[in-house]
């Protein structure tokens, strides 16, 4: 069951946008291979900065917001 304020949540919530931005990271891990070699960052980077980040939106999604009710 959906929360009331879910277009807020999901507009202002920093747990979703922790979690695009592990999307977003993710994602680069994943086109690496294809720059070949251009980017000097060693394999595993952005999956560790992508974990890293889902662990704080964890932590986000559990802490109260301002702004943000629980309705």
């Amino acid at each position: 069951m959906l929360v009331k304020n879910w277009r807020d949540v999901l507009r202002r919530a920093y747990s979703i946008r922790l979690m695009i931005i592990a999307a977003i990271l993710s994602g680069v891990e994943v086109a690496l291979p294809l720059l070949d070699g251009l980017l000097p960052i060693p394999p595993g980077v952005f999956a560790a900065l992508s974990g890293l980040t889902v662990a704080a939106a964890f932590v986000a999604r559990v802490c109260a917001q301002k702004g943000l009710s629980d309705e």
